[in-house]
């Protein structure tokens, strides 16, 4: 194996044992790669670059997870910020190396300013701005979720706008994986509103290339089963029943 991997959170090891079999295509919603660290309150910058160990890990782990699912990497979206792209580049680049004759990695990344933090949650940056300096990552996540501030989505529309793009993104093929690279934020919130939780305490909070693996069953998304595994388990998601909680 790889060294550069003993960096990668042990939850994704386990992730590939749970997956369906290769002939499900699957979309793995991740953080990115180890970046430079920051001090503050996980409020990280728009120009914090992925470290060397952190693109060996991307390259290191697009490479094992093509190998070890069974599955190319067909499509791939990522927030514009350049460590997610760097990410999503670095992982296609090491996926190549396994399954040559069957991707020929021209995959665009498609930039989506929906995976951008706290973009896809947020209808008034000066509102909301404020409450994102003052109560830190985990403590806005936790408002967030909760409903509780200015110039934010309701947390169910927030999630499904999300929810509803991996589903268009959503590879069709046999053997295929698609790529959604984003930030810890939009993933700790995901989670925490497609898990019926209403607090997450620091433990809950997504590593850096910690990802959730999702796929749908049904031709219609307001109509589909959202199945997902997260550190270990899986889950499904009636789309319907969500968005028309009793």
């Amino acid at each position: 194996m790889n060294m550069a991997l003993h960096l990668l959170p042990k939850s994704m090891f386990e992730a590939i044992d749970l997956l369906p079999d290769a002939s499900t295509p699957v979309t793995l919603f991740t953080r990115h790669s180890l970046r430079e660290l920051v001090n503050g309150q996980g409020l990280a910058g728009y120009d914090l670059q992925l470290t060397e160990p952190g693109r060996d890990l991307a390259y290191a782990w697009g490479e094992y997870l093509s190998q070890h699912s069974d599955r190319a990497i067909q499509h791939c979206i990522s927030s514009p910020i350049q460590r997610c792209v760097d990410t999503a580049a670095l992982m296609i680049e090491g996926a190549d190396q396994t399954r040559k004759a069957v991707n020929t990695h021209r995959i665009e990344i498609v930039e989506q300013r929906l995976l951008v933090e706290p973009g896809s949650f947020v209808l008034d940056i000066q509102q909301a701005a404020p409450y994102f300096r003052k109560q830190g990552a985990l403590g806005f996540i936790n408002s967030f979720v909760n409903n509780a501030l200015p110039g934010m989505k309701h947390p169910i529309t927030g999630v499904f706008d999300v929810l509803e793009l991996l589903y268009h993104t959503h590879p069709t093929q046999q053997n295929s994986l698609s790529l959604a690279v984003s930030h810890d934020t939009i993933l700790a919130a995901i989670i925490a509103v497609i898990s019926g939780k209403n607090q997450i305490e620091q433990t809950d909070w997504p590593a850096m290339m910690e990802g959730l693996f999702v796929w749908f069953e049904g031709d219609d998304f307001a109509e589909s089963q959202l199945k997902w595994i997260w550190r270990g388990e899986k889950n499904v998601l009636n789309i319907k029943q969500f968005l028309n909680p009793k």
